[in-house]
């Protein structure tokens, strides 16, 4: 079936000049007209530094993107994730046709609505709804296809109080719920959205994920979403792209490039993910033991593999092992801690009361939380210990890493709990 492809970035890079606005000097700029006149390259694309926020540079440019390639289907959801400086409202700005790219071409079909910063295309001195209709102008709406839509903007905004009064009045939290529903409202096809949301309150938020959701997967539209909050990110967007200095590192489903992001390279130097929520422990086998151990470990959050787990949900650890010999009463004990070293849960099956069968020389166990309860978003890493009663078959320090997010799905916090061991509902299998 042939791909429906609503938007399409070929080779985009942008380069900027520091220290100054503008080109750069009066040389520069008659170097660069003497070179476009006889059909040269631009010079200074051959120069600059990668957009390294954190590093003094060598050069007074700087490529804020660099050979930038991606296509965007029609209906789908793409998260654009990645450090402050990345280059994600860059490219948005890109996308929306704000600024120009140095090299490379965008193709769309279809009109583009942006929320790329508070009160982007608002005229302060006009009204709210005097707003309405200049946005839905601009976007290439009629009269009367606005006016159709006026109430529902005004209603999902919530600022129908306000609606007759100067936009420069409004706080930042009015003006992005008004420019939302405008650009949600008035039906383009592909809409931008570069973080502002986070400035709404938690009820707008949800409010407006609701919406985009709809527009996505009820109206079959296209949203390129930028935030820095994961669980707004995970549960809206379908596929995500991942900028580090300019330049995309990685364009998967949503779980992987989250897991990408959230990963750091020094939380577990040397393991080997070999793919999302799975991790290959067969190098850490103690060989000074005439017995083998954990060889692999497989994490499930609500059903999918991934290493990101959510607060609230069903999470399973599969520990995937292999003996040589039967061995009695088998154990495993699993210690999760924060990257401070700080311990959060230890448990095993002794505690539990768990028989662990092992009948099988090659089998696995299962950790169960019908609901998994820490409520901190952070990095967290697991120590395994697996053994028997009377031998230590295999101790694995920082075997793992995996990351939480709290949920904000609206239900009572849950609260945090050190003591696993009397939590009847966590279950060794």
């Amino acid at each position: 079936m042939e791909k429906d492809i609503i938007l399409k970035a070929e080779n985009i890079s942008k380069q900027y000049r520091l220290g100054q606005v503008g080109t750069g000097t009066l040389a520069h700029d008659l170097n660069r007209w003497w070179h476009q006149v006889r059909g040269k390259e631009n010079p200074y694309l051959k120069i600059g530094d990668v957009n390294d926020r954190s590093t003094k540079g060598t050069s007074d440019y700087v490529w804020a993107l660099q050979d930038i390639d991606f296509e965007v289907e029609r209906g789908e959801v793409l998260g654009i994730i990645g450090k402050n400086g990345a280059g994600k409202s860059t490219l948005l700005k890109i996308l929306s046709k704000v600024t120009a790219p140095t090299t490379g071409s965008i193709k769309s079909r279809g009109r583009i609505a942006s929320l790329l910063e508070v009160g982007t295309g608002f005229n302060g001195e006009m009204t709210g709804r005097e707003n309405i209709f200049l946005n839905g102008a601009i976007l290439g709406m009629t009269k009367k296809e606005i006016t159709s839509k006026l109430d529902e903007i005004i209603e999902f905004s919530g600022c129908e109080r306000y609606i007759d009064t100067p936009v420069k009045r409004y706080s930042s939290g009015m003006t992005v719920r008004l420019a939302f529903a405008v650009a949600a409202f008035l039906e383009p096809e592909i809409l931008v959205i570069d973080e502002v949301l986070a400035v709404g309150d938690a009820e707008f938020q949800k409010k407006a994920i609701g919406k985009m959701q709809d527009i996505s997967r009820g109206e079959g539209r296209t949203v390129l979403f930028v935030s820095h909050n994961m669980v707004a990110v995970k549960s809206l967007c379908t596929r995500g792209i991942v900028l580090e200095h300019g330049t995309v590192v990685i364009d998967s489903t949503i779980d992987n490039a989250i897991d990408y992001y959230l990963a750091s390279d020094d939380i577990l130097e040397g393991q080997n993910l070999i793919e999302n929520g799975h991790f290959d422990l067969s190098n850490h086998i103690n060989k000074k033991v005439k017995n083998i151990g954990i060889v692999s470990v497989e994490i499930f959050c609500k059903g999918q593999k991934t290493n990101t787990i959510v607060t609230g949900a069903k999470v399973e650890f599969v520990f995937k092992y292999k003996l040589i010999d039967k061995f009695n009463e088998p154990v495993l004990g699993v210690v999760i801690k924060d990257t401070d070293e700080v311990e959060i849960i230890g448990l095993n099956n002794r505690n539990t009361g768990d028989l662990i069968l092992n009948d099988l020389l090659e089998g696995e166990i299962r950790l169960s939380f019908p609901v998994f309860r820490i409520i901190k978003s952070k990095k967290y890493k697991v120590d395994l210990y697996f053994g028997d009663k009377e031998n230590n078959i295999d101790t694995i320090y920082d075997a793992f890493y995996f990351n939480v997010l709290t949920s904000l799905d609206g239900r009572k916090p849950i609260q945090e709990k050190l003591n696993y061991y009397y939590d009847s509902e966590i279950k060794f299998s």
